[in-house]
């Protein structure tokens, strides 16, 4: 009888970026649009607005949203579309994903123009969010401040899943999560970013040949593997700064000696 062999682990694509990105979610429920969520905050951060309502609410003056409930994410720093909704356009529930982490500019760099995601059509995880945001703003119960903070997170999550299971930008991080071999290596560098990092180890992780990993990354990610992984490590090494580490500790974390990586910080100034 042949020996049973351990199932292959289930490669976990977004916790180390959610750990990297520290998203804060907040939701305000109901219409008229809040004009705060219009002042973009300094750090990097995604405005959401959610839309429920049934054909026929009175959003003649918008072009955006379309008969049927649907989710629309846009970056918040977007001089053009600072919140591209008219006021009388009826928004079940606005809220903005702020992200405090040292990752978050790897991911702002995907978004590009408004993203309308139908939610017939969208991830299981991004629908459930969604459905269970819509039960407690039809029915209120106790507790349901602390639910809403709660969902804004769950929220946030359904969406990226839904971003790498159906990629919707033209390049970047997210598609880069899509693709089942490029993922292997950025979940890689993501967990590790301190390792040995080579072109030929992060081929070897991917499955594939140095060619053809350093050709389909470029084309995914537009950039190169070393510019990514260069990149990461300098936000990574930035956030240290910032929280009081000494330069000693950051290199070892980051994968340099504490003379280079202060030479590669020099020249980012």
């Amino acid at each position: 009888m042949p020996a049973a062999t351990s199932p292959v682990p289930r490669l976990d694509r977004l916790t180390a970026l959610l750990q990297g990105l520290s998203p804060q979610v907040t939701l305000l429920p109901g219409s008229p649009v809040d004009t705060a969520f219009t002042q973009g905050p300094p750090l990097p951060t995604l405005h959401l607005a959610l839309m429920l309502e049934e054909p026929g609410a009175s959003t003649a003056a918008s072009t955006l949203p379309p008969p049927e409930p649907t989710l629309l994410v846009w970056r918040a720093d977007d001089a053009a579309l600072a919140w591209p909704l008219p006021s009388l356009a009826h928004v079940s529930l606005q809220g903005q994903a702020v992200l405090a982490g040292p990752m978050a500019g790897l991911l702002m760099g995907a978004f590009d123009g408004v993203l309308v995601l139908p939610l017939a059509s969208a991830d299981p995880a991004l629908q459930q969010a969604v459905w269970l945001i819509r039960s407690e703003l039809q029915a209120p119960r106790c507790g349901g401040p602390l639910l809403l903070d709660r969902a804004g997170d769950i929220l946030f999550i359904g969406l990226l899943r839904h971003l790498i299971a159906q990629p919707r930008t033209r390049h970047g991080l997210l598609n880069g999560l899509s693709d089942p071999r490029l993922a292997r290596a950025l979940v890689a560098v993501h967990d590790e970013p301190q390792q040995a990092w080579t072109l030929e180890r992060l081929a070897n992780t991917a499955g594939m040949s140095r060619t053809a990993f350093a050709t389909r990354f470029r084309a995914v990610m537009d950039q190169t593997p070393g510019d990514y992984l260069y990149r990461l490590r300098m936000a990574l090494a930035r956030d240290g700064l910032q929280r009081g580490q000494s330069l000693k500790q950051i290199a070892s974390a980051v994968g340099y000696t504490p003379t280079s990586l202060s030479r590669a910080l020099a020249r980012q100034q």
